[in-house]
């Protein structure tokens, strides 16, 4: 079968047309090991029920490794929101898109399993690989992590916009390379992190960028909110993940240099802060 059109781009992939399916191949960022992780992870939440595209089998194109999945037609999150923003000449937000996040992460973290990697090392390995923090940093958030409790419920790892699509008014969630079980606060913390620091890419129109720079604390709000009406959490119980999780973050291939010294800005004030109280 021969690659068909290219469907879309993150910083470790690229999906085309595959039949009636679509493949996912890894960029060369990217290695067997993650597909692999990512696949059967997928696999394993499909057959909880998590709305995710079925995955069928792994193959190799063009000397890369890929996924092949199930069709899923629609659009993210993140394109509803900048098409409600461009669509009048008054930009008009997505907040349904917003609570629709929260609801889906509040089921998702019900669940529980044995299949997928625990939390807590993963995220130390992470933060132990940033080269972006000197390793005195690193070893406070270290000692940080373990202070939080202990969980063991499914967490996607990277919920963001993008890896959320509506079909057919339903939504489904996409890549779960970064999934494990643990602590859903984590989760929690990772989409307050995106929506407070994430720099658009350069090509967006300004009119969005105007439009989501002025709602990021509300979209936060919004999203709290809904999640806390679901779940009972509340932002004081994710606050503490948030300096973890900015952390992590810093390995991540696909944000920019400038979202990453952001990051790092807000890591390195919030631990000046937890040492002088």
């Amino acid at each position: 079968m021969k690659l068909g059109r290219k469907l879309g781009e993150g910083g470790n992939s690229e999906v085309f047309e595959w039949g009636d399916k679509v493949i996912k191949l890894a960029k060369p960022n990217t290695d067997l090991t993650d597909l692999q992780r990512e696949f059967h992870n997928t696999l394993t939440v499909w057959r909880m029920g998590v709305p995710v595209p079925q995955p069928f089998e792994m193959l190799e194109v063009k000397h890369r490794p890929g996924i092949v999945f199930e069709r899923v037609d629609g659009e993210s999150i993140t394109e509803r929101l900048f098409n409600a923003a461009t669509s009048s000449a008054q930009p008009e937000f997505d907040w349904n898109g917003v609570r629709m996040t929260a609801r889906l992460l509040s089921e998702l973290h019900q669940l529980s399993t044995d299949d997928i990697r625990p939390q807590r090392d993963f995220l130390k390995r992470q933060i132990r690989s940033v080269v972006h923090l000197q390793e005195d940093e690193k070893e406070d958030i270290i000692r940080l992590l373990d202070q939080l409790p202990e969980k063991n419920q499914i967490c996607h790892g990277d919920p963001n916009p993008n890896n959320i699509m509506i079909s057919n008014g339903d939504p489904i969630v996409i890549d779960w390379n970064d999934a494990t079980c643990g602590n859903p606060e984590s989760d929690v913390a990772e989409y307050i992190v995106i929506i407070k620091f994430a720099i658009l890419p350069p090509e967006t129109p300004q009119v969005i960028v105007k439009a989501f720079d002025s709602m990021r604390a509300k979209i936060i709000e919004v999203f709290m909110e809904e999640y806390t009406l679901f779940t009972g959490t509340t932002y004081e119980e994710i606050e503490p993940w948030i300096v973890p999780i900015a952390a992590r973050k810093l390995t991540a291939d696909a944000i920019s240099d400038e979202e990453k010294q952001l990051l790092v800005k807000e890591i390195r004030k919030r631990l000046e802060l937890l040492n002088v109280n």
